[in-house]
């Protein structure tokens, strides 16, 4: 469970009960630690940390729980099509299903609360509004649970649903810092906001001044009628345009008849799409990057904190069972023995067992102490299995032939042969239909491919042993491709026998020639992608992604959040306002019936929010922006002017403040690893180490460590820590 006083507290500041008492001078509990109800000292077992483990685990999966029951819920997500023209009718569960699971995770979550609020103390369960609000969200979604009963699941609007994304936000303190760093954006971003509302308002009045042609039939009439017919539309255009989504149809019509009207159009778009959505960005990452980077010296403040408390709750224990208690320090086997009992993962215990062996027999001092818990932020390589001998020189040569880098090389050569070869055929059968090919020559190149795959594992498997081999992810990643390819590359040869020309034999089995020929080729490409490590450029990048789908749990969890309210709300909005056209069939794209461009015309039927899985969707077409005009009329004339407020506001929370916000992790990111890779190799000291990216470690080169009087002073105040120096 997230920590509910990390984002208002350092480590060690607050206590629950009790207080600090003096301790007198020379006593030998000068350092120790009040052992109260429940308190254990170092070393002492680990049950309570497996307890908070399997806590975690259920609260986690409670809140998947509750989030998931958006698809079952009424109205239910469980149709094959969200396309209103063929979409049958759903199945809703019966009244108390979905109430059942609910009232199991509530009860979760009030057992969560409760425990929380008694760890923290009442006093700081009062000043704490993550637990306060914890407390009345669940207050509410309750007493909304009973009126949903009551009526027989027969309510107009179900208030606790937009709720429930709480439960996934205060459950991350990672989560809660993004959302302090938006917060303290507001008022840069609402300034930029400001200055585009004005941009839109003094473009919208130049606009209709502008285009009001003094004929029927000219082009500034046709740009009125189309875009600037009043006030509203105008604003719309204009808007849409400061996406592009519009661009150059907004321009067109005033553009044919003359071309002066395209300074108007593009000065609008130099303003407003490259300098003022621009600086936005900026504003955004410039307080992302602040914010989160006093934040982490914050966190780093509490592991500092924690590190020295528990060195000075070990050298205690070093005072009191020598013969000389001035000699201050922490006894490495006093360490040892108690990382036995912490659970950790073996890889990074390992490590910090062979870093205090090299201190020897030595007192470790405050700053060795400390140094041992940078251990955490490494990676560790494990050295790889040995590699097989053989007694025969020629054996010999061919291992070390077929281990060198060189034979990597070789076999990404060949893979890109074989991708070649496929994408040959497929521009040269582009216009053919799949009855008509003749796989003959295809079938014959992929066979080959893939006997020299299987060739090249086996080789590898000879050269580095079957250990070896599999230390390798790449290697792993290849030879599971390979017996894939293989197994399926049997199965064609024994279903529809050996290629020959015009080898189009008929469906057999659960898949066709065609079928299984197509599913080979996509394991081939895929395959390709074992060139990445070999490139170092791309290596890096590729690296950048990987710690970004890391550490994107709280930004995901962030939209996870906006998503979910914005669903939620969509379908209490506009739920049943698209109808299927008469005849429930599909419209014909010359209809002159509908205008070409429209949400008729372009069939996006299915874009509609009379369920949640279907309400994602739009949302998600809407945060692209493309075509997402289409979008805004279609709902104004189903639904009323005033929708425009909602995808508004949409496109300003997705694609305005949160992809600017992905933006700025991804420069974050990818900076850091471009221009100081050669830091972290040094950070590190061993070469065959790396540290591991996390955001934390984003900031870690321009973060101050903690002055060891600010520690000690921290330390002193504490009501479970006495210090005697």
């Amino acid at each position: 469970m997230a920590d509910p006083g990390a984002e208002s507290e350092p480590l060690l500041s607050r206590a629950r009960g009790g207080s600090g008492r003096d301790c007198p001078a020379g006593s030998a509990a000068c350092r120790s630690v009040r052992d109260g109800p429940g308190e254990r000292r170092p070393g002492e077992g680990s049950g309570p940390w497996g307890l908070c483990v399997g806590s975690c685990w259920i609260l986690s999966f409670t809140i998947f729980l509750i989030l998931f029951l958006a698809f079952i819920e009424t109205p239910s997500s469980l149709t094959s099509t969200a396309d209103v023209r063929y979409r049958s009718a759903p199945w809703n569960p019966p009244c108390g299903l979905t109430e059942s699971v609910e009232m199991l995770c509530l009860l979760v979550f009030v057992a969560d609360v409760s425990v929380k609020s008694y760890l923290v103390g009442w006093a700081q369960f009062r000043t704490n509004l993550w637990l306060l609000a914890y407390l009345a969200v669940l207050v509410v979604s309750l007493m909304d649970w009973i009126v949903s009963l009551s009526l027989v699941c027969q309510e107009p609007l179900r208030i606790r649903r937009l709720f429930r994304p709480f439960f996934l936000m205060q459950n991350s303190s990672m989560m809660k810092k993004t959302l302090k760093c938006i917060r303290s954006s507001l008022p840069e971003m609402a300034s930029v906001m400001l200055l585009l509302a004005l941009h839109l308002c003094v473009f919208t009045m130049f606009g209709m001044l502008l285009f009001t042609g003094e004929k029927q039939g000219d082009g500034q009439d046709r740009e009125r009628l189309i875009y600037f017919r009043n006030l509203p539309e105008a604003l719309t255009s204009l808007l849409v345009l400061l996406t592009t989504a519009n661009n150059p149809d907004v321009m067109t019509p005033a553009y044919s008849k003359n071309r002066a009207y395209a300074i108007f159009f593009i000065v609008f778009t130099l303003i407003g799409s490259l300098f003022l959505m621009n600086l936005l960005t900026a504003i955004i990452y410039n307080r992302f990057r602040g914010y989160l980077m006093k934040s982490f010296q914050t966190s780093l403040f509490r592991r500092r904190l924690g590190a020295r408390a528990a060195y000075e709750v070990l050298s205690s224990v070093t005072a009191e069972g020598q013969a000389h208690p001035q000699e201050v320090g922490v006894k490495p086997q006093d360490f040892l023995q108690v990382l036995q009992k912490v659970q950790l993962d073996s890889s990074h215990k390992q490590a910090i067992m062979e870093k205090v062996r090299s201190y020897g027999g030595d007192l470790l001092s405050a700053d060795e102490f400390q140094k041992l818990f940078n251990e955490f932020d490494k990676r560790v390589i494990k050295e790889p299995p040995p590699r097989p001998e053989y007694p025969s020189p020629f054996l010999q040569r061919a291992q070390f032939l077929f281990s060198h880098r060189y034979f990597d090389y070789l076999g990404n050569f060949i893979a890109l042969g074989n991708l070649v070869s496929i994408s040959v055929f497929l521009v040269v059968d582009a216009d053919m239909l799949p009855e008509d090919r003749d796989d003959f020559v295809l079938g014959i190149l992929n066979c080959v491919f893939i006997l020299y795959y299987l060739l090249e594992l086996l080789l590898k498997v000879f050269a580095l042993g079957l250990p070896g081999y599999l230390a390798y992810p790449s290697n792993v990643f290849d030879g599971l491709l390979t017996i894939v390819l293989l197994v399926l590359e049997i199965s064609t040869l024994a279903v529809y026998r050996f290629p020959h020309p015009g080898w189009k034999p008929e469906v057999l089995g659960l898949l066709s020639l065609w079928d299984m020929a197509r599913l080979v080729n996509v394991l081939i490409v895929f395959r390709f992608l074992r060139i990445i490590p070999s490139m170092k450029l791309m290596a890096v990048v590729a690296s950048t992604i990987l710690d970004l789908i890391r550490n994107m749990r709280a930004f995901g969890g962030i939209l996870v959040v906006v998503y979910y309210v914005f669903a939620i709300m969509g379908i209490n909005l506009f739920r049943g306002v698209i109808v299927a056209p008469p005849g429930n069939g599909s419209l014909a794209p010359d209809n002159s019936s509908v205008p070409c461009g429209s949400f008729e015309q372009l069939e996006y039927w299915a874009n509609n929010f009379d369920d949640f899985a279907a309400a994602l969707i739009t949302l998600w077409n809407v945060m692209v922006v493309n075509n997402w005009q289409v979008f805004l009329d279609a709902y104004r004339r189903y639904s009323g002017p005033w929708s425009k407020i909602y995808f508004v506001s949409w496109w300003l929370v997705s694609s305005v403040i949160w992809v600017n916000l992905f933006l700025a992790l991804i420069l974050e990111n990818f900076l850091h690893k471009w221009d100081r890779r050669s830091h972290l190799q040094s950070l590190a000291g061993d070469p065959d180490t790396t540290y591991q990216m996390s955001v934390e470690l984003l900031f870690r080169d321009v973060l101050e460590e903690p002055a060891e009087e600010e520690l000690m002073e921290k330390l002193s105040h504490h009501p479970h820590l006495q210090l005697c120096r």
